[in-house]
């Protein structure tokens, strides 16, 4: 086998001799697409192959994440405002958050595995299949227990809805889903670019986690609890803030701690396909960056 000074640019020329590079991009895409669902398809079967240990553990997603709304709860039993927020204002947050956060979960969980593959040299293994590398990662040990947390993000959301005391409109109305499907793709393009940054940093999961779990925190809470200049960062420079609060805020009749116009919150669409663009470009570089471990 060829030893570590045999090593060099593999991602690169993986990258340029791959059936799939000289595709054109919507060809890649559909490619890329059809490949996930196959090995979703795949790990899902696998999964119901043992129904009784996926309910339970769907159960056990479910209840685990119920707990940080029950941390909320604990503190509206000794407070009326968290903020300036009701109980309703910060559940409707909540399960907007966590609800999106659940879709990119599901989707794109298994991208925090790919600093240990790089490690290891696992990654080598598949930069040699016919299949788009990113769906390959993406779908690895696809967990459909994940469910539990879309589900459990969806409760509270319903609770809010059913007790906010808002006038609602056909705008309002349709804010709603657009911001739970904007906010999944703005989290599954922070889950891409994450790993992109362990291409370089290898062992980076943690980071990575500290923006997509720490972020879905993070959005759980309106934003008057938080200083100012984390307001602006997660607005100008990691855009989280346009997966909730931005339109969330609109349907709440709530100002903008920034003063921002109203019709920033109906962006989130153009956000979510900024930040996949973004994603692309730096999970392209990582791979072309990609030196083989030489073993």
């Amino acid at each position: 086998m060829p030893g570590p000074a045999a090593a060099g640019p593999v991602g690169e020329r993986a990258v340029e001799a791959h059936p799939f590079a000289r595709q054109g991009a919507y060809a890649r895409l559909c490619d890329g697409l059809r490949a996930y669902r196959l090995i979703t398809a795949m790990w899902m079967r696998s999964t119901m192959a043992y129904r009784a240990s996926f309910a339970m553990t769907a159960l056990g997603n479910f209840a685990a994440t119920a707990l940080d709304f029950v941390a909320i709860l604990l503190m509206f039993s000794q407070v009326d405002r968290i903020g300036g927020y009701g109980l309703p204002e910060v559940a409707f947050l909540y399960g907007v958050a966590g609800t999106a956060f659940g879709l990119a979960d599901l989707a794109l969980g298994s991208m925090d595995r790919l600093g240990r593959r790089v490690r290891d040299g696992t990654l080598d293994t598949l930069l040699v299949r016919p299949v788009p590398v990113l769906a390959q990662v993406a779908a690895d040990r696809f967990a459909l227990r994940r469910l539990g947390r879309i589900v459990q993000g969806l409760v509270v959301l319903g609770y809010a809805v059913a007790v906010l005391d808002i006038q609602w409109t056909p705008l309002k109305v349709l804010l709603v889903p657009v911001m739970l499907l904007s906010g999944g793709v703005i989290f599954s393009a922070v889950f891409v670019a994450g790993a992109a940054f362990q291409f370089v940093a290898q062992d980076a999961s943690e980071v990575q986690n500290s923006f997509t779990y720490g972020g879905s925190t993070l959005l759980q809470y309106p934003p008057t609890v938080f200083a100012k200049d984390m307001v602006r960062g997660v607005t100008f420079v990691l855009p989280l803030a346009f997966v909730n609060w931005l339109p969330a805020l609109y349907v709440l009749g709530r100002p903008y701690p920034l003063d921002l116009p109203a019709w920033v919150a109906f962006t989130s669409p153009l956000v979510a396909v900024l930040c996949c663009a973004l994603a692309g470009i730096a999970w392209r570089a990582g791979l072309r960056a990609y030196r083989s471990t030489g073993s």
